[in-house]
């Protein structure tokens, strides 16, 4: 019914970009810091491309790493409090978009969420970001979740980020499931990679932006253009 092995016993999902409409208001986020960032530094610059850029460089990873992938790109030399206010400034880049455009969940993952309620299967929300449960909550998704494994418990807890699978396997722990019993659903090249790398049961990749091909590659065992496609 939910387009996953029988086997599964709980379901792990990504929030900005599989559930929420808010992937591309990090894009934009970033595009407008690293812009600035490069701007700043008196060169002659390329921009920030929002989609490729943002998929090979920062989709799905800690901001820190983020940017620290992103400036080794270009070759650029920086210490850890170049990180930190690039890193700041995008957040408050993020929270002012939100705070004016709100912020929308995809119809199709509110049904599969619907159907997985239905099912008896429990899930859990794994994402990059520390504002994970004030989007939830701005999207009226919140109550869907028995865990939430966000950018603060990740901190808190040392918890590598994506591509590495560390926050997925401590959503399956809290869940009480083995990895092999869970199912990631993830639309970052990252993501897919930590949930092939967490030796889960069943990754689905969701390809929001034409990146079917890419997903399979870092670990999708299958490729969806919506939640919805599963049902």
């Amino acid at each position: 019914m939910l387009g996953v092995p029988d086997t599964t016993r709980a379901l792990l999902f990504d929030m900005d970009g599989v559930l929420t409409k808010t992937a591309v208001v990090h894009a934009k986020a970033w595009q407008q810091a690293f812009d600035e960032f490069l701007a700043s530094r008196g060169d002659p610059y390329e921009p920030f491309d929002p989609v490729d850029d943002y998929d090979e460089y920062v989709d799905g990873k800690p901001r820190a790493d983020g940017v620290r992938s992103f400036l080794t790109s270009r070759g650029i030399e920086y210490d850890e409090e170049t990180v930190r206010r690039i890193g700041d400034h995008k957040n408050d880049l993020v929270q002012e978009l939100i705070r004016r455009d709100g912020v929308e969940a995809y119809e199709g993952s509110r049904q599969y969420l619907d159907a997985a309620v239905a099912a008896g299967l429990p899930r859990a929300v794994v994402s990059s970001s520390a504002n994970t449960h004030e989007v939830l909550v701005a999207a009226g998704l919140d109550g869907y979740f028995q865990a939430e494994v966000d950018g603060i418990v990740a901190a808190v807890r040392r918890l590598k980020g994506k591509p590495a699978p560390d926050t997925f396997l401590a959503a399956a722990k809290e869940l009480g499931v083995d990895p092999a019993q869970a199912v990631v659903f993830e639309d970052a090249l990252a993501g897919v990679e930590a949930g092939h790398a967490g030796e889960f049961g069943f990754v689905v990749g969701v390809d929001r932006v034409g990146q079917a091909d890419a997903l399979r590659r870092h670990g999708a065992d299958i490729v969806v253009k919506d939640l919805a496609d599963l049902l």
